[in-house]
C-alpha cells in the first residue's frame, strides 16, 4: 500500500463521504452476493438523520489518500465491529489489516476483551487472516432478499 495513505480519526463531517463509501464497496466491488442481494441491502448511499446518528456513536478509523477516502472502520463500547468497507481499487493492499490494527489498540486501551463482528461473505477471509473465529452463520432477510453472513468473535 503507497505511504501516502493517512488513518485518521472520523466525525460527523466524514459521515455522507462514508455513506458513498458503504455503497461503492457493496456495489463495485467483486462480491458473493447478487445484484438483487446487494441492491436491498444498500439501494442508495447512506446519508441522512438516521445515518448520522448510527455513526456517531461510533468511533470511526478512516483510511485516505489525498483526501479521498479508502476505507473505514468502526468499533464501539462492548467491542462490536459495525462497519469495516474497503473501496474495491484499495482491497487487497493491506488497508484492512491497518485499520483493524488500529481498531484493535482501541479496544485493547478501552479494556475490551473481545472483539465481535456481522462479518459479510466478502469479509469473513479477512477478518479470519486477523484471528477472528466463526462463532455461527446465520440468514438475515432485507425486503425480499436473504444473505449469508457469520457472527464472528477474536479474543484480544
Amino acid at each position: 500500500m503507497p505511504e501516502s495513505v493517512t488513518i485518521r480519526r472520523g466525525d460527523a463531517s466524514d459521515y455522507k463521504a462514508l455513506g458513498q463509501l458503504m455503497y461503492d464497496a457493496v456495489h463495485l466491488a467483486p462480491s458473493h452476493y447478487s445484484e438483487d442481494q446487494r441492491q436491498a441491502w444498500m439501494p442508495e448511499p447512506r446519508s441522512g438523520p438516521e445515518w448520522d446518528e448510527r455513526l456517531s456513536s461510533k468511533t470511526i478509523f478512516i483510511a485516505e489518500q489525498n483526501d479521498i477516502p479508502l476505507g473505514f472502520m468502526t468499533i464501539e463500547p462492548g467491542g462490536y465491529i459495525d462497519f469495516a468497507y474497503i473501496r474495491r481499487e484499495a482491497q487487497g493492499s493491506g488497508l484492512f489489516r491497518r485499520l483493524y490494527s488500529i481498531v484493535e489498540t482501541t479496544a485493547k486501551d478501552w479494556g475490551e476483551s473481545a472483539l465481535w463482528v456481522h462479518a459479510s461473505l466478502m469479509a469473513q477471509p479477512a477478518f479470519t487472516a486477523m484471528g477472528f473465529e466463526v462463532d455461527y452463520h446465520e440468514t438475515v432477510e432485507i425486503g425480499d432478499q436473504t444473505l449469508n453472513r457469520a457472527r464472528m468473535t477474536k479474543i484480544i
